[in-house]
């Protein structure tokens, strides 16, 4: 997601090697402009930042360190507009959220990406309405999604009137004792009157709590512009920026809060519904510098995994008998905190690994398939304790699985190698081992300071 972007601020700093070197630090800055423009920032931001950033390192004096915060500073400067962060509850349930958006951003999708999250990491009741009937096939996609996640929808195909659809839903809403109602509405490929009088309908019949926007992070610029007209003649409370996983310049991210001056409020981090990421501009930061964001890490976890069955799952693995039935487990976690790209983005020194792994899909890895369909033909005990597996039961297993027995001994020997590297991992020093070894991977290494 932010690749270039990073990779813009590490070659800037690169440049900087001697202290009071103001060559160096024009260099830099030369180098950083370049960098931004092409990475889709907007002129304006690429002024103000380059602007920023020189005055404050010269403050500081001019070094390596110093250049790094001020970078640092005036990123979070541009990011933080100021508003709410994240999902705001409204004092009296259910809160009222108003998606809007043009058509083809993202929006529906990104409205059962909320659901989701709402759903599972803040454990709330949500009622999503089907309040777009304008586009063919709206109702039927939201149908299909909040049946994937398994929340609520309310939808009305027998008027044309969304309003009509509205009134009804939030008194369904107010009824059953939903927390949050999520309101998809309708979208144009372009802004026109007669959209902007619908969602001005909308928005009086629904008096929503906020209006998030869903921009569509590969339109670039256009996002900017069409953003801020959202903003003028609807009013909008929050942006969230669809499909930037696919954006590997992030300049758009810059562009919104600075020149809209509009919190972002989550980020579209893959293709999953679990892909939504809270937008804090600290974190952000963090990451646009190479730093990661562990706690976003640590929060993605303790959503999806049991901190009983952790400690559980460490003593395990600590005496070396992890085995094939706690590797499934530890698969659906990890699916459902999102794609592989997301997560290795958010600890520190992954980058380069993150790139390597853009496409990887824990859903159809082949690799995966097989090896869930081996331990599928194994008894109960045999996943329990993967030591029992002699010649006849890995013959037994091939046959049932359709694979060769020489693949199957692959698989057996790679998850055994695999348990002996998290038992040695598990112990002292361990983690330090796992970034370092990691960070030679990806191709870098770890931030300085970090490995400490």
């Amino acid at each position: 997601m932010f690749d270039t972007l990073t990779d813009s601020f590490t070659n800037a700093i690169k440049k900087i090697r001697f202290k009071d070197d103001a060559k160096a630090l024009s260099k830099a800055l030369g180098e950083l402009k370049k960098s931004l423009l092409k990475a889709d920032v907007h002129h304006k931001v690429v002024r103000e930042l380059i602007k920023e950033v020189e005055i404050e390192t010269k403050k500081a004096g001019i070094g390596k360190d110093q250049f790094l915060d001020a970078l640092r500073q005036t990123l979070y400067k541009l990011l933080d507009t100021g508003g709410n962060k994240g999902f705001v509850f409204a004092s009296n349930p259910p809160t009222v959220i108003l998606m809007t958006g043009l058509q083809g951003s993202g929006k529906t999708t990104t409205t059962g990406k909320l659901a989701t999250y709402l759903k599972n990491q803040k454990k709330k009741k949500v009622l999503v309405v089907a309040a777009d009937l304008q586009r063919l096939a709206a109702v039927e996609q939201l149908r299909q999604i909040t049946s994937q996640i398994g929340v609520d929808l309310y939808e009305d195909e027998a008027t044309k009137n969304p309003v009509d659809v509205v009134k009804a839903a939030l008194e369904t809403a107010k009824r059953k004792l939903y927390d949050v109602v999520l309101i998809d509405t309708a979208g144009r490929l372009a802004i026109d009157e007669e959209l902007m009088q619908e969602l001005k309908e909308v928005k009086e019949a629904a008096q929503p709590d906020e209006i998030f926007y869903v921009a569509d992070s590969l339109t670039g610029q256009d996002a900017v512009r069409t953003a801020t007209s959202f903003k003028e003649q609807i009013g909008i409370d929050g942006v969230i920026l669809s499909k930037y996983d696919g954006d590997s310049k992030g300049g758009v991210a810059l562009g919104i809060a600075y020149l809209v001056q509009v919190p972002l409020r989550f980020i579209g981090s893959g293709e999953k519904m679990e892909d939504l990421e809270v937008f804090l501009p600290d974190r952000i930061v963090n990451r646009l510098m190479g730093l990661g964001d562990i706690e976003g890490l640590a929060e993605k976890a303790s959503n999806v995994i049991d901190e009983k069955k952790a400690k559980q799952l460490t003593k395990k693995i600590k005496k070396g008998k992890f085995n094939f039935n706690d590797f499934l487990e530890q698969m659906e976690a990890m699916k459902k905190m999102g794609s592989m790209k997301s997560l290795l983005g958010m600890i520190p020194g992954m980058g380069g690994m993150a790139k390597a792994l853009k496409d990887f899909d824990m859903e159809n890895s082949q690799e995966l398939k097989h090896l869930k369909a081996m331990i599928s033909s194994m008894t109960p005990k045999e996943r329990e304790d993967p030591d029992l597996l002699n010649n006849s039961r890995k013959q037994r297993i091939a046959k049932g699985c359709g694979l060769d027995i020489v693949e199957v001994n692959r698989m057996i020997k790679q998850f055994k190698n695999a348990g002996k590297m998290m038992k040695k991992l598990s112990g002292k020093g361990g983690m330090k081992d796992l970034q370092s070894m990691m960070g030679q991977l990806g191709g870098g290494g770890m931030p300085p300071g970090l490995m400490k």
